[in-house]
């Protein structure tokens, strides 16, 4: 049995033409598949589905002869069937019915005219440059000179790309509108659409002669020294970012930024973990059991560090505000730079190469010592 086409379409059995015309029309749009491009799978078949089924209703019920055999048969194959009509893309109205829905629908869709304009400000790129320093410059901070080869408008045309910046005429296709507009017959009467000017790109004037300079780009390649400053304390793999120094936008765009990512060279004594410093000092055993006082190095200078007897290897010294400078913190009321801590660690170093007597010695040391002046050692013999 033929489906209803009346009921696909919403109207009365008696409805007149523009009547089915318009609730063709609404259906049309409510059901194109270009809506559903980013809906599920099962809505999206159901949406075409749906499409042809109001396409096929429509194409029976605008003819009049279709109708007719429709009304008297039920099925607009009948005996009373004529030619016309539409069917597939081209029919009696001699027209693509994707190409009526195509410029329906443009601005719903990616490739439509109207979701791209050729004379929007555009933003200048970004250049990233790599720069490397010593550790030492990194604890102090540094000011260096960056080289960089950025495009710039060009200064003879002022970025027009014409002779002298004034070799132009208006655009033939447009009339310097920047715009063209083309219009369509279709069974919903003439529909027309304005996209931006394929010839001059929107701007409505077209260069006669081009500019010796850029070759008609409108822009050059320079090549920039910038001033970099270097903050104290920064560490490898952090970025710079410096505004305005990365290539020339177009159409009036900002430009883009210079970024400037930074590598520390490894210090041979220092070992960085976020702004805390480590590494590890060798004592000799005598010192450790007697205790000493030492000079030790930190990145600001030498540092005097008591070490108290009985200091076990391993033992850690922490020297405060000797680590590296927080490069994005100061101290509330002083503004003073926050640094982290340095970290010494002891290492006892065992002899090699005793001497006789020194061996004599150690041994009447041996001989003198109780298992209680031990206390590591007895607590692993008793864990036993």
């Amino acid at each position: 049995m033929a489906k209803n086409y009346y009921e696909i379409l919403g109207v009365e059995k008696n409805a007149t033409p523009d009547q089915i015309k318009a609730a063709y029309r609404q259906l049309a749009k409510k059901y194109h598949p270009d809506l559903y491009t980013t809906k599920p799978e099962a809505e999206k078949k159901a949406a075409e589905e749906k499409f042809k089924e109001i396409n096929h209703a429509y194409e029976v019920l605008s003819d009049d002869q279709k109708r007719a055999a429709y009304d008297a048969y039920g099925d607009e194959n009948g005996p009373q069937m004529g030619a016309g009509g539409f069917t597939g893309g081209t029919g009696g109205f001699g027209f693509d019915m994707d190409d009526i829905f195509s410029s329906i629908f443009s601005g719903f869709t990616s490739g439509g005219a109207t979701s791209q304009r050729y004379d929007a400000p555009q933003r200048g790129r970004d250049i990233l440059v790599s720069l490397t320093i010593s550790f030492e410059e990194a604890v102090s901070g540094i000011q260096r000179i960056v080289s960089v080869k950025r495009t710039e408008e060009c200064s003879a045309c002022h970025g027009t790309g014409a002779k002298d910046g004034k070799s132009f005429k208006t655009c033939p296709q447009c009339g310097g509108r920047g715009q063209v507009t083309s219009v369509q017959r279709t069974p919903f009467g003439q529909i027309s659409t304005t996209n931006v000017c394929p010839t001059c790109k929107g701007k409505g004037k077209v260069v006669v002669e081009q500019c010796s300079a850029c070759a008609g780009q409108g822009r050059t390649v320079k090549s920039r020294d910038v001033k970099v400053n270097i903050p104290a304390g920064i560490d490898s793999g952090q970025r710079i970012t410096y505004k305005g120094e990365g290539n020339d936008g177009s159409n009036g765009g900002e430009r883009g930024n210079l970024i400037v990512e930074l590598t520390v060279k490894p210090h041979k004594l220092f070992k960085r973990k976020g702004n805390d410093l480590y590494y590890d000092m060798p004592i000799s055993f005598v010192e450790a059991a007697l205790g000493c006082s030492m000079k030790v190095p930190t990145p600001y200078g030498e540092q005097e560090l008591k070490i108290p007897e009985d200091t076990q290897s391993g033992t850690e010294f922490k020297i405060k505000n000797c680590g590296m400078t927080d490069p994005k913190a100061t101290r509330v009321f002083s503004r003073e730079p926050v640094k982290g801590d340095l970290y010494v660690r002891i290492v006892v170093e065992i002899p090699k190469n005793l001497t006789r007597e020194q061996k004599d010695l150690l041994g009447k040391l041996k001989n003198s010592l109780d298992s209680k002046q031990f206390p590591m050692k007895k607590a692993f013999e008793e864990k036993k």
